[in-house]
């Protein structure tokens, strides 16, 4: 695992360069803010997500689950299992976990606080897939370092899913446009773009809808899978209610959003 870091800055890198040109000769839907205004900032975020977990979280998720192999933590270090099993098992299962959190994230209040920078976002683009404030990123690793530990889960298995959700997430961001039928196949085996923009509407009952960041089967199985925007892709609005001022998109605004108290006349439309 030593090569961990470079294996995850490569994938990182390629995923993002190859999504940045999708959007660039396939757009989705047309963008009224300059890449310019939103790009720097979401892409400095991820540099201060970075720094904060490496600081508090020296040895992060694949870390956790070394440690926990080698004091026999965990179900997969209790029980003997295949190995291919117990790797398969653990990305599935974890990503079952980053599903019920982001549920959380959702339903009570101070979690949105955090989580709600996420969705203020003005567009939908892959550097709103990279786009969370640090203070969620941190609460995010150590409910991840908790289920990798209970479970048991191999280093392998760890940094598979990590690799996947790092990934995923900037695929079903993407602004990029899919052929209707290709979207309806592969929203069995993974969340599409269509499938999470949903997601980020501005409508309250289709932002609790498609939680989903990898794997598309939690939605269905748990009742919150929403197939299509009431508007349409094309007239939908991103965002929430509050925070729409190209102002919100500053780097020093994002960071403070959390503490931020809506006025009392939009209060009792968000969370």
């Amino acid at each position: 695992m030593t090569q961990e870091p470079l294996i995850r800055i490569a994938i990182f890198v390629t995923v993002l360069l190859g999504m940045v040109m999708w959007e660039i000769f396939a757009a989705r839907r047309p963008q009224r803010i300059d890449r310019w205004q939103r790009w720097p900032n979401n892409l400095l975020i991820v540099v201060l997500d970075t720094l904060a977990i490496r600081l508090v979280f020296p040895l992060a998720a694949v870390g956790a689950a070394l440690v926990a192999a080698e004091q026999g933590w965990g179900l997969f270090n209790l029980i003997m299992v295949p190995t291919w099993l117990a790797i398969l098992a653990s990305v599935v299962v974890l990503d079952l976990a980053i599903y019920f959190q982001h549920r959380a994230f959702h339903a009570i209040p101070w979690l949105w606080r955090l989580h709600r920078m996420h969705h203020t976002d003005l567009e939908f683009d892959v550097t709103t897939g990279l786009r969370f404030h640090p203070l969620e990123i941190l609460i995010s690793m150590g409910i991840k370092l908790a289920a990798v530990t209970l479970l048991g889960a191999p280093a392998l298995a760890v940094l598979i899913f990590e690799v996947l959700l790092n990934a995923t997430s900037m695929f079903n961001h993407g602004n990029v446009r899919l052929p209707i039928k290709l979207d309806r196949w592969l929203r069995l085996a993974v969340v599409t773009p269509d499938m999470h923009r949903v997601h980020h509407s501005i409508v309250r009952k289709e932002t609790d809808s498609n939680f989903g960041f990898n794997l598309p089967w939690w939605d269905r199985l748990f009742g919150t899978y929403r197939d299509q925007p009431a508007a349409g892709h094309l007239g939908m609005t991103i965002g929430i209610e509050v925070f729409r001022e190209t102002r919100e998109l500053r780097l020093d605004r994002l960071l403070i959003q959390p503490f931020v108290t809506p006025p009392l006349d939009v209060q009792k439309n968000i969370y």
